[in-house]
């Protein structure tokens, strides 16, 4: 895998090279686990449903904002700026 995104800010990828690079190709099983987190808490049935209300909504705002971002990667939306990296460093620590 390629040198990452996150340490070399200069020029970040775009196309299907975002794949190769080891952060960003972290995005895939962020979204497959994100995506396996939303149906089992969709699927359980927990005795105050407004809890569930706020799960669904952070697990699925979540699995928007990955796909959002590695579509966007891909696209080349970023145009080589590194405040990229900052955003996507931002959505991952929480």
């Amino acid at each position: 895998l390629a040198m990452s995104s996150a340490t070399s800010t200069t020029s970040l990828p775009s196309g299907l090279a975002v794949l190769t690079t080891f952060p960003d190709v972290l995005f895939i099983p962020e979204i497959i686990f994100g995506g396996l987190v939303w149906i089992l808490v969709a699927s359980s049935k927990v005795p105050i449903p407004m809890l569930q209300g706020w799960v669904m909504f952070v697990s699925v705002f979540c699995f928007v904002m990955s796909t959002t971002l590695l579509g966007l990667y891909i696209c080349g939306a970023h145009g080589g700026s590194s405040s990229w990296v900052t955003l996507v460093s931002g959505c991952d620590k929480p």
